[in-house]
């Protein structure tokens, strides 16, 4: 074996260099254990970090208080968010992974270039659901090229996926089950089972951590047990307020943006975060932990026959019955867990035919028609006790709103454009539950647990660069965020916004704002659509579509395009226009259109909000 000539890391070249007369005097055993060993080294050396060159003493390999393994097969850990909870997990799966001496990386779908697949040899797959079965939108392009024919053969890939979702939806953990089944279709082979996690995912996820940690520990490994601690909100806040922690937050304002005479009722919410250490970016968003209508917990008591000051266990802490259904379960929309429970509990056979794979599209409408509220009316449980009723429901989850304000303006501040969710259904009015209690129960100077949720994928670029910003309703909210941060910033780059809404005299939200921000030159162009103002409706994508020219000079001059609002229609209706303003101002086809598209996408030029 002759001397090596390249340097490893932390070690110069002398030092390689007398690691390699040194393996010239092993016997055969021995080499081949220090083969095994540099195969190894460029891993472990991350962790040993500055102290890798004392792996070198007199001349001679010295033992090392590092874990003891050689792990020779790479960790890759992807995830695809929609609202930050998948990219959460990721982190402490990696800490999990460290703990038994593996060093994985760590990527976003979105950051991911899906060629690199064939390379892997372990890679777990954290993945979130969106609408109706969807991937995030940051995770598209990944999971096309995944499911495409391009994609390549997986033979030497381990692989697991932990599944998020929110059983509402009829296709539950869509996402992740596509991933893990196209996998196994490309001939990877799965370490451990997926794992299917509702909106209550603590206990499911930590669970498939440790395991897959144990799976993929070396057998040499350093005896630290795989501790799974509780991730932590992707924000970019240096702050002890996060998801599980909130801030108490207070309102300071709450104003009806709509005018008179509006189809619709949306509000202006201020709140105060003086004192939090709390910190957000255009473009992130608010989570608020809402409490239930004491209306409608008052209902349920009076239906079941509950006493609301019955003592009730929810997990490791005991609390009222009425306390737990305003603060801690969810009451509103019942889910297939709950339709389960109470099948059971009452014996129902309408509510036994709904159970089960083929009762998938009857069991949706059922739901969509009907609350807890009417299904313990309809099919009524004498006797029944808190714990089993409880037992069906699942947790309250906080509710994301984009920030309507900037940092840079308002430090201590943040502001909200919220929509009221409002309707009858089974002849009784019903509101959201969050939406509801912001505008029916948050008076000045009430207390909201709040905190920072990250949107990465939804970004000003450099202070210099064309923005061209694109949203109907309430998807206009980052956009003000966006503008008061450039004025902050002095930022010189121009920017073009595109809003819609129903009527121009009571659905205008911000247009004073909006003035002012086109009379200082913070905005450049404004188009607005009124859908309802005319004969024919009339939306954003039509006005683009009569801006052709200038909107294709402006994504030639490199312009960022941004989308907030309804991903039901608003987005895939813009995404259409898009494309046939490049086709005809560029000569292009439609495939080729839709490629130009598609590579804005894939370069974060092109960034969607959507709910």
């Amino acid at each position: 074996m002759t001397a090596l000539e390249f340097p490893g890391p932390g070690l110069n070249v002398d030092q390689w260099n007398q690691i390699g007369a040194l393996a010239t005097s092993l016997r055969p055993g021995q080499a081949l254990w220090l083969s095994g060993y540099f195969a190894g080294l460029d891993h472990a050396a991350r962790g040993f970090g500055a102290e890798a060159p004392a792996l070198l003493q007199d001349g001679g390999v010295r033992a090392v208080a590092a874990p003891a393994a050689v792990v020779t097969r790479t960790l890759t850990i992807l995830y695809g968010s929609e609202t930050g909870n998948s990219a959460a997990l990721a982190k402490a799966l990696a800490a999990a992974a460290r703990a038994k001496g593996i060093e994985p990386t760590v990527a976003d779908m979105a950051d991911y270039k899906p060629r690199r697949l064939k390379e892997e040899q372990d890679l777990l797959i954290l993945a979130s659901t969106h609408g109706e079965g969807e991937p995030p939108r940051s995770a598209a392009g990944f999971f096309e090229f995944v499911e495409g024919r391009k994609a390549p053969r997986l033979e030497g890939v381990r692989y697991s996926v932990l599944a998020l979702g929110d059983s509402t939806y009829e296709f539950f953990c869509g996402a992740g089950k596509r991933l893990d089944e196209r996998l196994a279709e490309l001939g990877a082979t799965r370490i451990r089972e997926r794992v299917d996690c509702d909106v209550d995912y603590d206990e499911p996820s930590a669970g498939w951590i440790a395991a897959i940690a144990d799976d993929l520990a070396p057998a040499k490994a350093s005896a630290v047990p795989a501790t799974v601690a509780a991730p932590q909100s992707s924000t970019a806040a240096v702050s002890a307020f996060d998801k599980r922690n909130p801030f108490t937050a207070t309102v300071t304002e709450n104003l009806l943006l709509t005018g008179r005479g509006s189809s619709k009722e949306t509000r202006h919410v201020e709140l105060s975060i003086e004192g939090s250490g709390l910190s957000f970016e255009p473009g992130d968003a608010l989570g608020i932990v809402p409490r239930n209508d004491p209306v409608l917990v008052d209902s349920l008591l009076g239906t079941l026959g509950l006493d609301a000051t019955a003592i009730i266990a929810v997990k490791d802490r005991s609390v009222s019955l009425g306390e737990a259904l305003g603060a801690t379960f969810e009451i509103t929309a019942a889910t297939p867990r709950f339709l389960d429970q109470w099948a059971e509990l009452s014996g129902a056979g309408e509510l036994q035919a709904l159970r089960g794979e083929a009762a998938a599209e009857a069991r949706r409408a059922f739901l969509e028609g009907n609350h807890v509220i009417d299904i313990v009316r309809r099919f009524p449980v004498p006797g029944v006790d808190a714990a089993s009723f409880t037992a069906g429901l699942r947790p309250l989850q906080p509710r994301l709103y984009s920030i309507a304000s900037s940092q840079g303006l308002a430090p201590d501040e943040v502001h909200l454009t919220v929509s009221t969710v409002r309707y009858d259904l089974n002849g009784m009015a019903r509101s959201g539950v969050a939406s509801g209690h912001l505008a029916d129960r948050c008076d000045l100077d009430a207390e909201l647990p709040v905190y920072v949720q990250a949107n990465p994928h939804f970004r000003l670029p450099g202070d210099d660069v064309p923005i061209i910003m694109i949203g109907a309703g309430t998807g206009v909210a980052p956009y003000r965020a966006f503008l008061q941060e450039r004025e902050a910033r002095g930022a010189a780059g121009k920017s073009w916004l595109f809003f819609g809404e129903r009527n121009f005299d009571s659905d205008f939200l911000y247009q004073t704002e909006w003035q002012g921000f086109l009379k200082d030159e913070v905005l450049t162009r404004m188009n607005v659509a009124f859908s309802r103002d005319g004969a024919e409706k009339v939306y954003v994508q039509h006005r683009i579509a009569a801006e052709a020219r200038e909107v294709y000079a402006w994504l030639e001059d490199g312009a960022h395009i941004y989308v907030c609002g309804d991903g039901a229609k608003l987005a895939p209706d813009v995404q259409k226009a898009l494309v046939a303003v490049v086709a005809e101002q560029g000569a292009k086809s439609r495939e080729a259109a839709a490629e130009y598209i598609g590579a804005l996408q894939a370069s974060h030029r092109y960034q969607i909000d959507v709910y």
